[in-house]
């Protein structure tokens, strides 16, 4: 099912991203590359943590997105708080879904570290298809992003 060529997108983001530390440049720039990989990804971006147990909507390419999500709600705030990737394959199943758009069937959300282990935000990925993401999607999207915002 992944058609994302995972090793060419990362050598991809990397020669865009080279020497960017600004956090908001990088998410943009990665909610593009990442959003037009894949047809399966209807919606990507970021939702950042702005304050505690709060995420706000960050760069993001698709449809409008939420534009406040609590850490205590949803798959967003699921990731953020258990500091776990959520890859939900059907949405109407997970407790407390948040449906920013209603076309959304499956979602991947992955938590984003900078330096030291902080949380930044979340990488949140919808699709319009059922059971859309694959356990390879989560661990390949985790090394970029981890390489990225200089996760160590």
């Amino acid at each position: 099912m992944t058609s994302v060529d995972y090793t060419e997108l990362a050598q991809t983001i990397r020669s865009l991203t080279h020497g960017e530390t600004d956090e908001v440049a990088l998410m943009a720039t990665l909610a593009c590359e990442i959003h037009h990989a894949d047809a399966r990804f209807d919606w990507t971006g970021f939702y950042r943590v702005t304050e505690p147990e709060l995420l706000k909507i960050g760069p993001y390419q698709g449809g409008h997105g939420c534009l406040v999500i609590p850490f205590a709600r949803g798959v967003c705030g699921a990731a953020a708080r258990t500091r776990e990737t959520q890859l939900v394959p059907d949405v109407d199943a997970f407790p407390g879904h948040i449906a920013c758009a209603s076309s959304t069937r499956s979602e991947l959300v992955i938590p984003v570290f900078a330096a030291n282990e902080r949380l930044i935000g979340v990488l949140d990925i919808d699709s319009n298809q059922p059971d859309a993401f694959t356990q390879e999607d989560a661990d390949r999207l985790q090394e970029i992003l981890d390489e990225t915002f200089g996760r160590h």
